[in-house]
């Protein structure tokens, strides 16, 4: 933007310093043309009368002085065909002022001034020759001043809009800078008070935005973690009734299930209060865990439960809390969209370019249509969330989560990329 805004300021200074220039340029070649002649003609005025007197011989000595010491030759034809002073040729334009007419008339050296000059015998004619050197002397000389001027002038332009565009566009970056800092998450991000003051003011304006968001995003995360807490009372009253039943291998399932449900509550309060940034861990351990926790429930509900895991360590760029959470979710889907009885399958490989790809599909009915999995959709009378989660933790490991069928196009696959 720097270069377009110097290239149009020097477009336009170069524009104007033309308009300005070309007719003054124009105008000082025809005042020292005009000058010339003037001078020329100021010789003639001198002439005149000595001509006029016709004395043949003291009109000699005088074009011999004038020719001698001026610029301009002098020619002067006698009534008779003889010449006194520099050979001219005897032009149409002598011929018409041997006729008693002054004139200007222009040549192919220059310019010739006529003055006709009656006298007893026939008329005279005086010729002045102003040469295009002369007409022009001087010319060059100020047009390359003029130049000078303009070039001058045109730099002068330029450095005031470079200095401007500087002071204008560097707010400006500097305010994109901020931007993109908040739009990373750095909300502590601020934007310095400098430049025009319609810049200074998009910079107030953007620090409020910034101020606001911290203070939305911060009321948001107590209120989460307020609610996450509110959980813990039931989830104590359902421990200590798990506690009272007499059948050790029921209450054993049910304290591993209220148990996952607390590490589940624990970790959105601490998510809530301290947001964690990226993280990392080992896939293969995460994954394996996960699949054994659900087997028990795949084992109650009939459920042939495959699983093919790469040997690990399998490290990606995600916290073991995360892809905990984000495993839970694919297989909770399975079991919340397929009937019991349903096999399914959980697959973990290595990727080529590092990370891994963790597979879920199932024999189910597949899926009804992708808009379910947007976030806040179901159709299966769940909150629509779940499969969000997952798609959140594969882009924030560099990777993404795809939807397709199961093996021989039945069922449903959902295929979990991560960095």
């Amino acid at each position: 933007m720097r270069a377009r805004l110097t290239l149009l300021v020097g477009a336009t200074a170069a524009l104007i310093l033309l308009a300005f220039s070309i007719p003054l340029a124009i105008l000082l070649r025809n005042s020292a043309a005009q000058e010339a002649i003037a001078a020329a003609e100021q010789e003639g005025t001198f002439l005149t009368p000595i001509v006029s007197s016709g004395d043949v011989a003291r009109t000699e000595t005088a074009v011999q002085t004038y020719n001698a010491q001026a610029s301009h030759p002098v020619t002067v034809f006698w009534p008779d065909g003889t010449v006194t002073g520099v050979d001219a040729p005897r032009s149409d334009a002598v011929e018409l002022a041997s006729h008693g007419r002054s004139l200007t008339a222009a040549t192919s050296t220059g310019r010739e001034i006529l003055y006709g000059i009656g006298l007893p015998d026939g008329n005279a004619v005086v010729r002045i020759h102003v040469s295009d050197e002369r007409l022009t002397d001087g010319v060059a000389r100020s047009w390359l001043l003029l130049g000078a001027i303009a070039l001058a002038l045109l730099t002068f332009g330029l450095t005031v809009a470079t200095l401007f565009a500087g002071r204008l566009l560097v707010p400006l970056n500097d305010l994109a800078a901020v931007s993109h800092r908040l739009a990373e998450g750095d909300l502590a991000a601020r934007a310095d008070a400098a430049g025009p003051a319609e810049v200074r003011n998009v910079g107030t304006a953007l620090n409020t935005l910034a101020d606001r968001i911290r203070e939305l995003l911060e009321g948001e995360r107590e209120r989460v973690a307020d609610l996450s807490h509110r959980l813990r009372t039931p989830l104590t009253v359902l421990r200590l009734e798990t506690e009272a039943l007499s059948d050790p291998t029921e209450r054993e399932t049910i304290e591993q299930a209220v148990g996952e449900v607390e590490r589940a509550v624990n970790a959105a309060i601490r998510d809530a209060r301290n947001p964690a940034g990226a993280g990392s861990c080992d896939a293969a351990a995460v994954v394996a865990e996960r699949v054994e926790f659900w087997s028990a429930l795949a084992e109650d509900t009939a459920r042939e439960c495959r699983v093919r895991l790469a040997p690990g360590p399998l490290p990606v760029r995600l916290s073991a809390p995360d892809l905990a959470a984000a495993m839970d979710s694919l297989l909770a889907n399975v079991f919340a969209h397929t009937p019991d009885g349903t096999p399914f399958e959980v697959r973990l490989t290595p990727r080529y370019e590092g990370g891994a790809t963790v597979e879920v599909a199932d024999e189910g009915p597949g899926l009804p249509n992708l808009a379910v999995f947007a976030r806040g959709r179901s159709e299966g009378g769940s909150t629509g969330l779940g499969l969000d989660i997952a798609r959140r933790a594969a882009a924030a490991s560099g990777g993404q989560l795809v939807f397709g069928q199961g093996p021989g196009g039945t069922g449903a696959l959902i295929r979990l990329g991560l960095g």
